[in-house]
């Protein structure tokens, strides 16, 4: 449970796939399916509280995305690639099983010399996590500035999924598993940590954080690859939505008691929160079972989806440039991913 004293969260940097698709065009290419299964059009937005997410073009590269925003970071903060001794890359999505998809990035940034790359995997939470590691270092004086960086693609996938469920002959028990899979978007960020030495730059304090797991659940929602029918290898995603969210808000639950405790902190006493953005229903189920209303929260997956990693730290990027989020405020920082695993964090806006 590490608390810090000099690490700031000093810029945010991000990139948003440009091809906008609406649920009503997945609706619409879904029709035959949904027609089998007795599905009424609407359904879908109704089910998730998402009405449009972002893909990237095809072959796109998520290191390219990553660059992107990590060199917009850099910019905002007034920074050159010299100063940065840590670059992780830490997506659910990554160009290759080796080498790092961070080396990718680094090399688009110019990065030269004694520095750490490498990739750090964690589902949903890995950018958290890429943010505690960089934390640490510099807590523990070994750096002054790091960077964490993800690109999610959600195109691929959803094409896939879109392909077996039209082929398939099934019912409500072939699409549940893949209903999550449709929530998808696609997006990169970066986010710049620094101790807060360089000139005219500090930014927001990071306070600390917590984590809580609950391994047992690791089969709950699975994003991989298998062999299909010829024996070739294809990505496969199944999400068991309902125990999901059952089992997440009682861990979340419990991690926002931890959190609240070590940073001495109240419910009433935190200004806004931000979270994994999941969808309508996450969203409701948590805010209640943490005692938080509506209006601390702020949300992108109406237009944006789940972004996987990218989706929390691109969402308190929007929200600080819409002066949502203010100077001296409470922020937490609410992570759940796959695992299951959940982190929050304390930040003084």
């Amino acid at each position: 449970m590490p608390k810090y004293q000099r690490v700031f969260l000093s810029a945010l940097g991000y990139e948003l796939g440009p091809v906008v698709v609406t649920t009503t065009e997945l609706e619409e290419r879904l029709a035959p399916a949904f027609t089998r299964l007795g599905i009424q059009p609407g359904q879908l937005e109704a089910w998730t509280g998402i009405s449009e997410r972002r893909w990237w073009q095809p072959g796109s590269l998520l290191s390219h995305g990553a660059t992107a925003a990590a060199r917009k970071a850099l910019i905002k903060a007034g920074l050159a690639v010299e100063d940065i001794g840590a670059l992780l890359y830490c997506g659910v999505c990554r160009e290759n099983f080796e080498p790092a998809t961070a080396c990718s990035v680094a090399h688009g940034l110019g990065m030269r010399g004694s520095a750490f790359v490498y990739d750090l995997s964690n589902a949903c939470l890995g950018v958290l996590n890429g943010m505690i590691e960089v934390a640490n270092r510099i807590e523990l004086g070994q750096l002054r500035a790091g960077l964490v960086v993800s690109c999610e693609s959600a195109r691929e996938i959803n094409e896939i999924a879109l392909g077996r469920i039209l082929s398939g002959t099934g019912g409500m028990d072939e699409f549940a598993p893949a209903l999550a899979t449709f929530t998808g978007g696609s997006g990169a960020v970066a986010v710049l940590l620094t101790d807060g030495s360089f000139p005219n730059l500090r930014g927001h304090r990071l306070l600390g954080a917590v984590s809580e797991v609950a391994p047992e659940f690791h089969r709950l929602c699975r994003w991989g690859i298998k062999p299909n029918a010829d024996g070739l290898h294809e990505q496969f995603m199944v999400t068991d939505s309902v125990a999901v969210l059952k089992n997440g808000v009682a861990l979340g639950q419990q991690t926002w008691k931890t959190l609240l405790d070590i940073m001495n902190w109240s419910a009433a006493s935190v200004d806004k929160v931000i979270c994994h953005q999941v969808g309508s229903g996450h969203q409701e189920a948590i805010l209640k079972s943490i005692g938080v209303p509506r209006e601390k929260d702020y949300t992108t997956f109406r237009f944006l989806g789940n972004m996987g990693t990218a989706a929390l730290p691109v969402t308190a990027a929007l929200a600080d440039e819409r002066g949502v989020l203010k100077p001296g405020q409470r922020v937490a920082f609410l992570g759940i991913g796959s695992g299951l695993n959940c982190m929050m964090m304390g930040v003084e806006w």
